[in-house]
């Protein structure tokens, strides 16, 4: 019929004819390299089954191999910080910046990307410090961690009051800070504050203060933890307050833990050094 000798006779348009022809040599030569390679590989690696390979490689010692590199420089970063106090850190730009940086993966999940803390997680940006705000107390804080127990009181103190006992401590806190209550709820606060006496001023003081070495938070300011409305105050008499920092120093490393408290340092002292 004419048609050449590679001709497929598959004709498309009446001018566009199919050949059977051999591929190029350079790309046969390609495909048998590829074919070797891939057997290379998977005998090097793991590839086989369970056959383990020659190379012995596992992703466990992958990461760990990457991950010693990644600490040792890391390491190397952080050792000049060593040991040295959070004030003398706070007055380091260089140990600000990691600070903030650390701070920022491991503490605003609570304390907020701000630091201005949530309802029961402290704002680090203002001068209330439930715990104390020396160079120790914040140290101590942020590695050592804190477990702030407030008791469920509502037994206790209905025991000795009655039912009222309750909302009459509750009116007795707020009466701390707005004294027109006094004028209404003279009596409720009378009781309260006799049985604030009896129960609550062996951590709170004699005055509501607070006490830092238990973390007992000053009543007579206007910075609430929880907030100060009547349901908050009662509920936490009734229910107790259990808040929890945790401890940084297993968690992250001892001068990780210090660069992040001499951040939070750095937010109220700064002017102060």
């Amino acid at each position: 019929d004419g048609r050449p000798a590679d001709s497929t006779s598959h004709v498309w348009d009446e001018d566009l004819t199919e050949y059977d022809k051999p591929l190029p040599r350079w790309w046969i030569n390609l495909f048998y390299i590829t074919i070797v390679f891939t057997i290379g590989y998977l005998a090097w690696y793991p590839g086989f089954g369970s056959f383990k390979g020659f190379g012995t490689w596992t992703s466990q010692s992958q990461h760990d191999a990457d991950k010693a590199t990644a600490d040792a420089k890391l390491a190397a970063t952080l050792k000049p910080f060593d040991g040295q106090a959070i004030d003398a850190l706070a007055r380091n730009p260089e140990a600000v910046r990691l600070g903030r940086s650390i701070f920022a993966a491991n503490c605003v999940t609570c304390h907020g990307s701000a630091a201005t803390g949530a309802v029961g997680y402290p704002n680090l940006t203002d001068d209330s410090w439930q715990w104390g705000s020396s160079v120790d107390d914040v140290t101590h804080t942020v590695l050592e961690g804190r477990t702030a127990a407030m008791p469920a009181w509502r037994s206790t103190l209905e025991s000795m009051g009655g039912p009222a006992a309750v909302d009459d401590v509750t009116t007795y806190v707020l009466s701390l800070t707005d004294k027109a209550l006094l004028a209404t709820n003279d009596e409720s606060v009378a009781r309260g504050g006799k049985l604030f006496a009896g129960v609550c001023a062996a951590c709170h003081g004699p005055e509501a203060k607070g006490m830092p070495a238990l973390g007992a938070p000053d009543l007579t300011d206007d910075y609430w933890l929880y907030g100060r409305t009547r349901a908050m105050i009662r509920e936490g008499l009734d229910k107790g307050r259990n808040g929890v920092m945790p401890a940084h120093k297993p968690l992250i490393g001892e001068t990780p833990a210090r660069l992040a408290a001499a951040y939070v340092w750095s937010l109220t002292h700064t002017e102060k050094q």
